[in-house]
């Protein structure tokens, strides 16, 4: 069975991009298809970058409170499998990385697979957002008068 699902994955998606690039570039043209591809790679490395950063400062903030960022862990990695779904040609996976890149929908799924594996269980999921008033900025002043 996970023969068949690899089998499926790497020969059948390739084709079936393949077919939808070719009828894409004979209803616009292929100049206009081979634009919309490299802009659309360009977007979502420019995207993935951004929330990429976002994980990062959020997994630093966790562990500067001496949590473990376990799923910003997950995100990131998840992050750089949307990051290649969008650099490769086709507008199937570039559909798929661009729903990747909406941050509810990507934790959500990370957490219903870690459910699904038994690695977490319900009441663990802990999501911190900071406000202004959390923000704390240490340092020392003197007043010069």
């Amino acid at each position: 069975m996970p023969l068949l699902i690899f089998l499926t994955i790497f020969v059948g998606a390739p084709l079936i991009e393949l077919y939808l690039l070719i009828e894409v570039g004979g209803v616009i043209g292929a100049l206009p298809t081979i634009l919309l591809s490299l802009f659309t790679a360009a977007l979502g490395g420019w995207l993935v970058r951004m929330q990429g950063f976002s994980v990062l400062f959020r997994a630093q903030s966790q562990m500067a409170n001496k949590e473990v960022p376990a799923l910003e862990l997950m995100e990131g990695a998840m992050l750089l499998l949307v990051g290649l779904a969008l650099l490769l040609p086709g507008f199937i996976t570039d559909a798929v990385g661009f729903l990747l890149l909406i941050p509810p929908l990507r934790r959500a799924l990370i957490v219903h697979w870690l459910k699904s594996r038994g690695t977490l269980r319900p009441g663990e999921v802990h999501v911190h957002t900071e406000t202004r008033s959390e923000r704390i900025i240490e340092g020392d002043y003197r007043r010069d008068d």
